[in-house]
């Protein structure tokens, strides 16, 4: 039966039924998705799609796990692109990775666009401004190229020009060289200086095209970082209303459960070093004595920002010497304001004075725009640093980081709001906003998903955990060693290497082993290497030179392969069919709390007379084993065996709540390593 069609009816015509019934009929086994070859009726996929289609209608926010399997994809889109068509809303759709950006543009999407005979559905990829090309910025970095640019990143700025005579789309992606992002930040779309008045007239600016084509568009799917530095900035997008970043738009937050860390990051303050130096860099680059002070020939300007760059490193400099970094830790927890004094504060706003001076003089408004926008985000910083040095941000954690960027090793300084619940309430939660937040992996066992709620701020809304149409008690089986020495202990790593040889051959390779160390992982690849060598099977190791995407193709490729990781690991990895046939967990993933913002939000439990480890210790990690184990079962033709070698989930009380979260299937508690396991 087709779907009825999403135009208006007349006032003569029978009212037609809810969004909710269409698309349980829809979703049916005679619905109209089953004329497509890749629908196959689910009716967990059914009942989500009511779920999404009734808060949609209600315009109430709903939150649901939908275990793998389900097809949660479709099971929004539908809801989502008949509501937006017939009210004449946005659907904004917010995901945590490239990959299901990608999905929903070129697969999921196009499946819903082929419903609608009569109806063009739009959508789009909306990417931060800084992924486009800005022709007008690029024709003025071209005419200055000798004052801005040495003669090899000329080079590049050639290789972009003639690159941007033949693009359609005119993002970094696009291009099949990597440039130099000195290069790249002199010629892309930027606030201020590729705005809608100086470069949307044109009809050649890519990211001002992109906002026409978004503010057409029916769906926009964008990325959770993109999403809150949009909010940040609303005038950016467009006009403000009852939604979030459009007039009545609603949003569906898919990949939900990266929601609250992504929220703590992009709602705080990160200013390193290095990337202060490489921002003030484009004013003037000592070493190659280019920058926009030198195109615009201000010979004060370049003295002013020589000693900026000079007072800055004094700056760090200082504050790397009242910090400590104790072993291999990497943040330093500043508890009391006036850490240092704000050295460069005198150095940046003379160079701000220098900006505004010099743009008084200026008649080439485009030009003019350049420079302010640098002058504009140096009074930023200026006032950051000053924010982290005062400590004046109420609920956040304060803390350092050193990191290294080539041979350059840098110290940034980080603020994050300690809980996101209220603020994330008032985002996404407020009155006539309509929000549905999704993932497979949400809930700590319970049905309701409370844990979830409560920390993002959903208290009040309907929480629903729909489970996977997998029959697991035939596709999996979990293995549960009961005893191990305990880490730390002469014996640990020799029982740790013979459970991994043992369980590799039970799989023969096609494995992925999850770490919670890097430490540990380096010890156990250097053990078995040469035992895989000898077995035939690659051994893939984080951390040795690949990028994760390579490390994830050549384990897909080679069906014997193994692969070591730890965190990146653990979530986000698609590898269906034999290729990965094995996942074992070497430790329950408990999070050391030894960062700043986790060891803060333990205190602020502990403060209000609650239990850390057992409110957010044990939940946290029962989250990340779900989503380590998940890795294993991806389609109904998958078969494997998980293995859990922390004795841990047998032996503590908290263990069972651990195992009552994970999938329903046949289990085996091992309690020595078999003989032909050894060596």
């Amino acid at each position: 039966m087709p779907l009825p069609p999403v135009q208006s009816a007349r006032p003569s015509e029978v009212p037609r039924p809810g969004l909710a019934a269409r698309i349980h009929e829809a979703f049916g086994e005679t619905g109209i998705l089953s004329k497509s070859p890749d629908f196959e009726y689910r009716p967990q996929q059914q009942e989500m799609a009511v779920g999404v289609a009734r808060a949609l209608e209600s315009g109430k926010p709903y939150v649901v796990e939908a275990g793998t399997g389900v097809g949660k994809s479709l099971a929004y889109l539908l809801p989502s692109v008949i509501h937006a068509v017939e009210k004449g809303r946005k659907a904004l759709i917010s995901t945590h990775t490239i990959n299901l950006q990608e999905q929903l543009i070129s697969k999921d999407i196009p499946i819903i666009q082929s419903l609608f005979k009569n109806q063009p559905i739009n959508a789009v990829l909306l990417k931060g401004r800084q992924n486009y090309l800005c022709p007008r910025r690029l024709e003025r970095a071209m005419q200055q190229s000798h004052d801005l640019f040495t003669t090899p990143e000329a080079e590049e700025l050639k290789a972009i020009w003639r690159w941007s005579k033949q693009t359609n789309g005119g993002t970094l992606s696009e291009l099949d060289f990597t440039p130099d992002m000195k290069v790249w930040h002199q010629v892309c779309s930027e606030p201020h200086a590729c705005t809608a008045r100086g470069c949307a007239p044109r009809g050649d600016c890519f990211y001002q095209e992109a906002r026409k084509k978004v503010a057409e568009a029916h769906v926009v799917v964008l990325n959770h970082t993109l999403f809150f530095t949009l909010l940040g900035t609303i005038d950016d997008v467009g006009l403000e209303g009852e939604g979030f970043l459009y007039p009545n738009d609603f949003l569906i937050i898919d990949e939900a459960h990266t929601l609250e860390n992504v929220a703590a990051r992009q709602l705080g303050l990160n200013l390193s070093h290095s990337s202060l130096r490489f921002a003030i860099h484009r004013l003037y680059n000592p070493k190659s004595r280019k920058g926009l002070f030198t195109a615009n020939m201000d010979a004060e300007g370049v003295q002013l920002t020589v000693g900026l760059l000079e007072a800055l490193d004094d700056f760090y400099r200082e504050v790397g010497d009242a910090v400590t970094f104790r072993g291999p830790a990497r943040e330093f927890r500043v508890r009391e304001p006036g850490l240092v004094e704000h050295t460069a504060a005198g150095a940046m706003l003379a160079v701000q004075q220098r900006i505004a001076k010099l743009c008084d003089t200026m008649e080439n408004e485009a030009a003019k725009a350049e420079i302010a926008e640098a002058g504009r985000r140096l009074g930023e910083v200026r006032r950051g640093i000053q924010q982290f040095l005062d400590m004046d941000l109420d609920g956040h954690v304060y803390w350092v980081e050193k990191s290294t960027n080539g041979q350059f090793e840098s110290l940034g300084l980080h603020t994050a709001p300690i809980d996101v619940a209220e603020e994330l309430k008032r985002i996404l939660f407020g009155p006539k906003r309509t929000c549905v937040l999704t993932s497979a992996t949400l809930g700590v066992g319970e049905p309701d998903l409370r844990y979830f709620r409560r920390r993002v701020g959903a208290d009040d809304v309907e929480g629903t955990r729909i489970g996977s149409p997998f029959d697991y008690q035939r596709q999996m089986k979990l293995h549960l060693v009961n005893k191990m020495a305990d880490p730390g202990s002469p014996g640990y790593e020799d029982e740790m290497e013979h459970w991994i040889r043992h369980f590799l051959t039970m799989s023969q390779g096609r494995a992925f082993v999850l770490f919670t160390s890097y430490s540990l992982l380096g010890s156990m690849a250097g053990r078995l290497e040469g035992f895989c060598a000898k077995k035939g099977w690659e051994l893939l190791v984080q951390g040795r030179g690949k990028p994760r995407h390579q490390i994830i193709k050549e384990f897909r490729d080679n069906i014997s392969s193994v692969l070591f990781g730890t965190e990146s690991f653990w979530t986000g990895v698609d590898v269906p069919g034999e290729a990965l046939s094995n996942v074992i967990i070497t430790r329950l993933p408990f999070a050391v709390p030894d960062h700043p913002l986790t060891a803060s939000r333990l205190e602020a439990i502990e403060e209000k007379g609650g239990n850390p480890f057992m409110e957010y210790s044990v939940p946290e990690a029962i989250l990340k084993l779900r989503q380590g184990v998940g890795r294993l079962i991806r389609t109904q033709r998958d078969h494997g065996i998980a293995v859990i070698l922390d004795p841990r989930v047998l032996t503590k009380q908290y263990g069972k709540a651990f195992l009552e979260a994970l999938p329903d299937c046949p289990r085996e508690i091992v309690n020595e390593v078999p003989a032909r396991g050894r060596r």
